[in-house]
């Protein structure tokens, strides 16, 4: 389950946003002060940051200039300003996406999982149970073991391996889906699933996926 640390000063949106994203999946923290927001982030502990720009105390672009002078952590910078001005200083300044008040909460959580998809598979493993896998050509292991995935079996075993042991939601793995533009119904995941499973079964890989029921699938 990824982390999300939320930085935003009004309490009725801050609210909204981390119902939000516990719904879909996500473990969340927030920031209740903002006198000093940048050590607030990097002692969160979370995979990715959402970092209002208007704070009563401090700029989001300077905090996240201090961030970005010891940490890497994903930060999505949001602002209710229309120009062009904040994204461009936001993105110069380290962010790595930028969206504006009122958003769609499902634009913003494809977002998320784009982010998080990309630093994620930066730092993933490129293994599995000693196997290779060569995720751009949708496959595990090599030679005459090699196991040949669809390109929608491959992205939801790049994203339960990418969890690090973590259970992964339905939720999660629909929405990675949808955003590889590879939409499928609930049904459809399912079958998807299945076939994974038995294809690792099939090359030898038994016990791979577990069910959690009512939580999503873990990746052993």
């Amino acid at each position: 389950m990824s982390r999300i640390f939320v930085v935003e000063d009004d309490k009725a949106i801050r609210d909204e946003l981390c119902e939000l994203l516990e719904n879909s999946g996500y473990e969340v923290s927030a920031a209740h002060e903002f006198g000093d927001v940048s050590a607030q982030v990097l002692s969160s502990g979370a995979d990715l940051v959402l970092l209002d720009i208007n704070l009563p105390d401090a700029n989001g672009q300077t905090v996240l200039k201090e961030i970005r002078k010891t940490s890497d952590i994903p930060v999505i910078m949001v602002t209710s300003r229309t120009g062009e001005t904040d994204e461009m200083l936001s993105m110069s300044s380290g962010a790595d996406d930028f969206i504006t008040k009122p958003y769609n909460p499902m634009i913003l959580l494809l977002r998320i999982s784009a982010v998080l998809k990309r630093t994620q598979s930066a730092g993933a493993k490129t293994t599995y149970r000693g196997l290779p896998v060569n995720a751009a050509r949708g496959s595990i292991g090599e030679g005459k073991n090699e196991i040949v995935l669809t390109k929608n079996e491959m992205i939801i075993f790049s994203r339960l391996l990418s969890s690090g042991g973590q259970i992964v939601s339905r939720d999660e793995l629909m929405t990675a889906l949808w955003d590889n533009e590879e939409y499928l119904n609930d049904n459809a995941l399912t079958v998807n699933i299945s076939r994974l499973r038995q294809k690792l079964t099939d090359a030898g890989l038994e016990n791979t996926i577990e069910t959690r029921k009512k939580q999503g699938y873990i990746l052993l």
